[in-house]
């Protein structure tokens, strides 16, 4: 026979699941200190710990929740897909890591000690528990509920609860979820009175007529009881009787109106917080009050960067805080239920979920697919298990609208089960499952990362038909019904993702595409310090741990330590509720609402002028009232446009918040948009150099410049002395240029020599009043090269350079990581001003975020942390650039024309490709500075499609000039 922690059981002795709430019944919270003992094996080690008596030996103290990997006891494991022991269904390793967990608590006096029940939040993965040394049951299902009967075991006084955890279980092959494998009691634990005459389970049904504007509410309860909800005239509805009210306001992400209620029965009071919605799939669409979705999205797993899934309800609600600053509407709570607090924060403040249930047996993929559970009928009772403990705990959120079956388990008869138990106890939420391609047991068809293309021809509903429908039009026509989710896509690993926009303009074009969920929330990195006491985030393979998933869990929108990302700037802007479009011209401002049920009254829209960065006004809109999914135009004063202009006179448009939301103070900004007024005037450019540049042994001398005779490269400019422009078309790769198997740039840049070009000069020469050049450029064994023309002129003050590439040899197919040129600096330059887009980096598929303006900021501010260093602190479209230091011999000022991009860095881009951590990155004596006519653009391809094609940066002919200046230290040109 099966250990009990390897057989096809969920659990043994638990009480039924049921919804989860608080009531004025006693609850004791065994949070805190327990005693803890870890064992090699599941076997290995006594019952020595259950009874009253003093434990055995090798007890040490941790807290609970915890993860006892975390807190020096073993190792944490990251894959993404391996399972990290051999695939042997149920049956796991006899090194199976066993944590043995003691409490002894005080039982208070008024304790009404019959019917007692012991709570477990979650237990990753396998737990057995006694309590006062008598055995109350067993569990699986890591991020479920588990309840016991803790009643007859329970003593006045003094008790004590013994918990035995193992690693690994068969409930593990249910949870290959491309994430840390972390043991431990990680949620709370708490025993809880159960008076006589109490309810131990209900359900809420509050339903809202769009057409009517009425609400229905009925409550179905496990005994008797009475509801009242003051606030709409309701006291004492018994429970079984619904009751129909006018003028409810409906819940919904957007306005998430909770009314407060109360379930009364003989021997408990439970409040009840009550949304009224009523969600459906109408017309092919899924709607909420009878208006169609979009759903701007995010996958959360959850993850603390020093306690793992043990997260604490502060760190909950600044997660939902930040969803709701950033524009998300929506969560799935990839790949597992979370914990419920999470939810409550998602009924309170507002955000759709999808809540999914706890299995994933990717792993499998690597066995094709042979033995996979979800086609094997002997563990449909813990398929069964999990989804009725997810859908009974979290059944009275009005926040949960879908129900997710799980993810990436392939298909088979076990999805059939779910299917068919969830749509019978809760026939009003619709079902959702990617996986199996059929979509037969799913409300929705969906994909992950699609590329745009992909999901247009979906939109229109021209997509191709999947080989699991082909053969039975009935089950396609259904299917082509079905409204589309992208569940996964825009992959926010490392510097991206990119098409943000152009996945938001291909939603809001296509009723069908209903939105979709970015993957993912926050990269799963562990806080770690070097010996030296240096901070870093480790991620798969940090820990000795094999196999292991690697990089592939810095995946998300938030740094570890949950600082955002520019990803997440990217995104705020791309999922912006509200569209604005500003023509000054016609003095109009166009404003689109693109919220699904919310109208505009809650903004305020504001406007500033600059000229150059220079505020010359600013004002408020008259802005007309704008229902959901409407359109109006505002009116704009006449602007204070000068008749002479410093430089570029531009106009933004900004959407506030008008008052105090719950999520975000009065005066956030929810969207905005910019539009250019006048466009700078041009430079009057100072009579040409007159004499003829003059040439030394070692030296091209022109006015203050001078070069290298024999190389043609800028030594000195004034009391300047630089290395460059050289040419330059390497960046230190990002994640998504590594990308995925064959679907990799950084793989093709490498196999064609990019990162290893090889200079020769060709010609030098002063001719008039011109430093001409000439340079081939190429990777040694091949004929692929670049011919760059160097054409310097001096004017006035300024060095100005024209060049010209042309790609030469055989560049089919392959594209640039970069076109520009890099200079090399003293270190004492340390700041940069710029005018041109900011604050934050942009590249060419993901500058939504960044706008036109007049910024400063240190060289080491200019650097975006990735957890794994790569191409990073790019700025975009800059007219200009000056570049300063207390102890440099000059400032430095680089004009474009009419644009250029700039980074600017202490490690050269060989040195950032060569770290697996900032730490890594050791400081040179230089300053790097690479002046970018083009960068490829970033895609998403670490786990989806690479840049549209627009965005590929392709060799071609290019020109672009650049003019330098020196200032005087702190001067002005």
């Amino acid at each position: 026979m099966l250990p009990y922690y390897a057989d096809f059981a969920p659990g043994t002795r638990r009480r039924r699941p049921r919804a989860a709430f608080t009531s004025d019944a006693g609850r004791l919270d065994l949070s805190g200190t327990w005693l803890f003992r870890l064992s090699d094996t599941a076997t290995g080690a006594p019952l020595n710990f259950l009874g009253p008596e003093p434990p055995g030996e090798g007890f040490t103290e941790l807290p609970v929740p915890s993860h006892w990997v975390l807190h020096g006891h073993g190792t944490p494991r990251y894959t993404n897909t391996a399972y990290p022991f051999p695939i042997d269904p149920p049956h796991v390793p006899d090194a199976n890591p066993t944590g043995d967990h003691r409490l002894d608590f005080e039982l208070p006096a008024d304790w009404r000690r019959a019917g007692s029940v012991l709570r477990f939040e979650g237990v990753d993965s396998c737990f057995r528990v006694w309590l006062n040394g008598r055995e109350l049951g067993t569990s699986k299902g890591s991020r479920l509920p588990a309840e016991f009967a803790a009643g007859p075991a329970l003593h006045p006084g003094r008790n004590v609860l013994a918990v035995r955890v193992h690693r690994w279980s068969s409930g593990s092959y249910l949870e290959d979820q491309d994430m840390w494998w972390l043991p431990g009691i990680f949620r709370e634990v708490s025993l809880l009175e159960r008076p006589a005459g109490g309810v131990a389970d209900f359900f809420v049904h509050a339903g809202y007529d769009h057409a009517t504007g009425r609400g229905t509410l009925h409550v179905d309860a496990d005994a008797p009881a009475h509801v009242h909800v003051p606030e709409l005239g309701i006291e004492g509805l018994p429970v079984g009787e619904e009751t129909s009210i006018g003028g409810v306001e409906p819940w919904s992400a957007e306005l998430p109106r909770l009314y407060d209620g109360l379930l009364e029965a003989p021997g408990e009071r439970i409040p009840l917080r009550i949304g009224f919605r009523t969600v459906a799939i109408t017309d092919g669409l899924l709607t909420a009050n009878g208006r169609p979705l979009l759903l701007r999205g995010v996958n959360r797993h959850e993850h603390d960067c020093d306690r793992g899934r043990a997260l604490d309800l502060a760190t909950m609600r600044e997660d939902v805080l930040q969803m709701k600053r950033h524009n998300i509407n929506a969560v799935r709570t990839a790949h597992y239920p979370p914990h419920p607090a999470f939810l409550d924060l998602c009924d309170e403040l507002g955000l759709w979920v999808v809540d999914e249930c706890d299995i994933e047996t990717h792993g499998f993929i690597l066995a094709d697919w042979r033995g996979n559970p979800a086609d094997d009928p002997r563990w449909e009772p813990m398929f069964l298990d999990r989804m009725r403990r997810m859908v009974e705990r979290d059944k009275n959120h009005p926040s949960v609208v879908i129900w997710s079956l799980g993810n990436e388990s392939h298909h088979g008869s076990n999805f059939a089960a779910l299917g068919d138990w969830t749509r019978t106890r809760d026939p009003d939420r619709p079902l959702h499952y990617e996986r199996d391609r059929s979509y037969r047991h799913s409300d929705f068809y969906s994909l992950m990362y699609a590329p745009v293309p992909e999901v247009e021809r979906i939109g229109r509903r021209e997509e191709v038909v999947p080989p699991e429908t082909a053969d039975d039009p009935e089950l396609e026509a259904r299917r082509r019904s079905l409204p589309f989710l992208l569940i996964e896509y825009a992959h926010a690993m490392g510097n991206g993702p990119g098409s943000l926009a152009a996945y938001r303009r291909a939603f809001e074009a296509h009723p069908r595409c209903q939105g979709g969920f970015v993957w993912e929330w926050i990269d799963h990195g562990f806080r770690r310090r070097t010996a030296d006491g240096r901070e870093y985030f480790g991620y798969g393979g940090d820990f000795g741990d094999q196999p292991h998933g690697g990089t592939f869990c810095i995946d998300g929108l938030l740094f570890p330590d949950r600082a955002p990302s520019p990803g997440l700037a990217e995104l705020k802007k791309a999922y912006e509720p509200v569209t604005l479009t500003a023509d000054p011209a016609a003095r109009e401002v166009h404003i689109a609402n693109r919220h699904d049920l919310r109208d505009l009254a809650h903004l305020r829209f504001t406007w500033t002028l600059e000229d150059a960065g220079t505020a010359l006004g600013s004002g408020e809109l008259k802005a007309p009232d704008v229902p959901a999914r409407g359109e109006a135009v505002a009116e704009l004063p006449e602007l204070p446009v000068p008749a002479r202009a410093a430089g570029e006179v531009w106009l933004t448009v900004r959407a506030v918040l008008a008052a105090d939301e719950p999520w975000a103070p009065a005066g956030h900004e929810v969207a905005w948009t910019q539009a250019r007024v006048r466009a700078r005037t041009a430079r009057t450019k100072p009579a040409a150099f007159s004499g003829r540049p003059r040439r030394t042994d070692h030296d091209v001398l022109m006015e203050d410049a001078a070069f290298d005779a024999r190389t043609g490269v800028l030594r000195r400019l004034g009391p300047l002395e630089l290395d460059g422009p050289r040419l330059d078309i390497w960046r230190a790769p990002t994640d998504n240029d590594r990308g995925m198997g064959p679907n990799s740039a950084a793989k093709d840049w490498h196999r064609a020599g990019l990162d290893r070009m090889e200079t020769r000069t060709v010609a030098v020469r002063a001719t008039g009043a011109r430093v001409l050049v000439e340079t081939h450029t190429g990777p040694a064994g091949t004929d692929r090269a670049l011919r760059a023309h160097w054409k310097w002129t001096a004017t006035g003050s300024a060095l100005r350079l024209a060049l010209r590439v042309v790609p030469e040899g055989p560049w089919d197919g392959l594209c640039l990581p970069r076109l520009g040129v890099r200079l090399t600096l003293p270190a004492a330059y340390d700041a940069v001003r710029w005018y041109g887009l900011g604050p934050g980096e942009a590249y060419p598929d993901s500058r939504e975020a960044a706008r036109v303006g007049l910024f400063t900021a240190t060289v080491a501010e200019l650097q975006t942390p990735y957890v794994v260093p790569q191409e990073n602190g790019h700025r975009a479209e800059l007219r200009w650039a000056e570049l300063t230091g207390a102890d440099a011999p000059c400032g430095l000022r680089i004009e474009g024309e009419p644009h250029f991009g700039l980074t600017a860095r202490r490690w050269t881009s060989a040195d950032l490709d060569a770290a697996r951590h900032p730490t890594d990155l050791v400081e040179r004596d230089a300053l790097y500075v690479n002046l970018d006519h083009a960068q490829h653009g970033l895609g998403s391809a670490s786990c989806g499609p690479g840049p549209l094609a627009e965005h590929r940066l392709t060799p071609a002919e290019s020109t672009f000039t650049l003019v330098f200046r020196t200032l005087p230290s702190g001067g002005a040109p």
